[in-house]
């Protein structure tokens, strides 16, 4: 059974100021930076990963780049395992995503997974494509390998292993889930960090902060 120890970037600007990353060359902040660096230690003493794999990502590349100094490993960018496409929700606070579900007359709450921004990508979108990309991960790799990616990326990992988005959860910056897989299935997915939240609830809180 191979395991893909699955890593949050750190904290972005985005991420520290509230709002959509406006591309992917958003940069991890003087704290993600920071994180990353305590968490290089954590991993080296608790797992044994073959090879870092990142996502093409600024700020998971600059968190994967620290990791793989530190455990002595080559770095691959991975594609497929990008954050969400936000489409016209690029650079907006995180509010204007309720505002444009409830303003959309075809949002169903109890779909949420399926609605996507106008340019955007929905959750379930980022699913498909996310499972597919890290299938050729397991394909590629049967001992331990570290892929540093996103937010969503990881939560749709969690709704893909146990058929439930609403209880898929967002590990915090650095955070880690472990996927393991055996014969070409993902068998059992974990958060390592007791700071996870579900998107829904993430969202909502932070909406309710303003």
């Amino acid at each position: 059974m191979g395991t893909i120890i699955l890593v949050r970037h750190g904290e972005s600007v985005a991420n520290r100021d509230r709002h959509f990353a406006e591309s992917g060359e958003n940069p991890l902040t003087e704290l993600g930076l920071r994180q990353a660096r305590e968490l290089a230690p954590i991993v080296a003493a608790r797992f044994r990963p073959a090879k870092v794999l990142s996502s093409s990502f600024l700020r998971a590349q600059q968190t994967a780049g620290i990791l793989a100094e530190h455990l002595n490993l080559p770095l691959e960018i991975v594609q497929g395992i990008h954050e969400r496409d936000f489409g016209s929700l690029k650079g907006l606070p995180y509010q204007h995503y309720w505002d444009l579900k409830k303003a959309d007359p075809t949002y169903d709450p109890a779909r949420d997974w399926v609605w996507e921004p106008p340019d955007g990508e929905s959750r379930e979108a980022v699913r498909v494509r996310v499972v597919a990309a890290l299938q050729e991960v397991a394909a590629r790799f049967d001992e331990e390998v570290l892929v540093v990616c996103h937010g969503v990326v990881i939560s749709s990992v969690f709704a893909h292993v146990t058929g439930n988005w609403n209880e898929a959860p967002i590990p915090a910056n650095c955070g880690l889930a472990l996927l393991e897989h055996e014969s070409g299935e993902f068998r059992r997915v974990v958060v390592v960090d007791s700071c996870a939240v579900t998107p829904s609830r993430q969202l909502e809180s932070e909406a309710s902060a303003r």
